[in-house]
């Protein structure tokens, strides 16, 4: 299985940006909270990343870091952001 993460704008525009991740070749990359199996809740800091806690984890199980303007070669010109309701 391929897994890659990638921080992207939330969307076109957006400077915003958060983690996504790519887990088969030729798949899109999506945000992190479509990804329920890997993803964990983020920090409670004012104004900090969305999915650094998630990046963490999955940097220590051996994922690889995609540089954001790679990852936005192939990326689609907005997403839709999902979530995880509890």
């Amino acid at each position: 299985m391929l897994r890659q993460m990638c921080w992207l704008s939330k969307s076109s525009g957006d400077d915003e940006k958060i983690l996504h991740l790519q887990i088969a070749p030729g798949q899109p990359w999506r945000p992190y909270t479509a990804f329920p199996q890997f993803s964990v809740p983020d920090y409670r800091i004012p104004r900090g990343s969305k999915g650094w806690a998630t990046y963490q984890k999955l940097l220590k199980a051996g994922w690889t870091l995609v540089p954001s303007a790679r990852g936005s070669e192939f990326a689609p010109t907005s997403y839709a952001e999902s979530t995880v309701q509890s």
